[in-house]
């Protein structure tokens, strides 16, 4: 085995490890698995290895690079869509960075809804009743979510999802994006608002944007003050699009109704660990799970079989494009504005 082909993993649970060495008997890669995660205490792990490959709680900022790239790294392999937690300035001319831009929108499109279903019929709670014998269904009533309107934030291919399912349910889609499709809209049948709009008429809000400098806290005070009083809040999305301390706020007010959080902000020491015989130091998640029409997952509407083979075979595969010298379809670039559609248009093989 060539030493130019090993792969440093980071923040590898099993599953992590099951998919990758399944994918991998195509490749025959040298993979190192670490379960902790990568920053600049842990980067010199990845000396003599020319990949590292990344989670979304691994922090690759200026510094990690730097070592990352003392250590002889070339490429960082994020398993994962969003590249929020990637210092893409610092990596320019530096190390190169691809992503899985699709693995599977249906996944987390799903487990949205399915955040929306168990708050708005309190199935969580019920099924703790049950168990214990109590079969009063005293305090779990719901809606209709027939003829509802749901307000989604983001239109790609996760969006897009949700949108066919919100249909399904004969529900009134209204949606907001940067980049509106108006013949998508037109054909699918629903409408694209403002975000004010939005915020004023929507009954649930589903955030399916990523994280960037316009998104940061769009969820805030202000915004939530805007709100249909009792508005269903879910985020699949990212953790910081949501100011955590005026969702409390809101939820203490009963202007949010209830909400149903796969992420949140200070999510990376948490989310993907047991913390069950540990008491929870982080003040604000403990008052989060604390409210009874709050529902907090731990990250996992990425986390189906599908979606794992697929984030799997993905990044191998951009690791293979890398090391054979061809165009790199998932990289992601600070010159191309962290878009590689530039370097589509010129039919680079690499963004530097």
């Amino acid at each position: 085995m060539s030493e130019q082909k090993k792969i440093f993993f980071y923040d590898t649970k099993p599953y992590d490890q099951q998919a990758f060495d399944q994918a991998n008997e195509k490749y025959g890669f040298q993979i190192k698995y670490f379960n902790g995660h990568l920053n600049e205490n842990t980067a010199r792990l990845s000396q003599g290895y020319s990949v590292v490959c990344p989670f979304v709680n691994d922090t690759i900022d200026r510094i990690t690079i730097e070592i990352l790239k003392q250590c002889g790294v070339e490429l960082v392999a994020l398993r994962s869509a969003g590249y929020n937690n990637v210092d893409l300035k610092a990596a320019y001319k530096n190390i190169h960075v691809v992503r899985v831009p699709a693995y599977s929108p249906y996944a987390v499109a799903e487990h949205a809804v399915a955040l929306m279903l168990s708050l708005n019929r309190k199935t969580h709670r019920a099924y703790y009743r049950t168990r214990d014998g109590n079969f009063s269904i005293n305090g779990l009533m719901g809606f209709d979510m027939h003829r509802k309107t749901i307000g989604i934030v983001g239109t790609g291919k996760i969006g897009r999802c949700l949108i066919d399912i919100a249909l399904g349910f004969g529900m009134k889609v209204i949606a907001y994006d940067k980049y509106n499709d108006a013949n998508y809209a037109k054909k699918r049948g629903f409408t694209y608002v403002t975000l004010d709009e939005l915020y004023r008429n929507s009954d649930i809000i589903s955030l399916h944007c990523p994280l960037s400098k316009e998104s940061y806290h769009m969820i805030n005070e202000e915004s939530i003050a805007q709100m249909k009083k009792g508005v269903m809040m879910i985020n699949t999305s990212r953790g910081k699009i949501i100011e955590t301390e005026s969702l409390i706020k809101g939820l203490k007010d009963k202007q949010i109704g209830s909400a149903g959080l796969d992420v949140y902000e200070e999510e990376s020491e948490y989310f993907f660990e047991d913390f069950s015989s540990e008491m929870i130091s982080d003040d604000t998640l403990a008052r989060l799970i604390m409210f009874p029409n709050v529902l907090v997952t731990s990250h996992q509407g990425f986390f189906t079989s599908e979606a794992m083979t697929n984030i799997a075979m993905t990044t191998l595969k951009n690791i293979e494009d890398y090391f054979d010298g061809k165009y790199l379809e998932n990289e992601v670039c600070y010159q191309c504005g962290a878009d590689p559609s530039e370097c589509v248009k010129t039919q680079k093989k690499r963004c530097f």
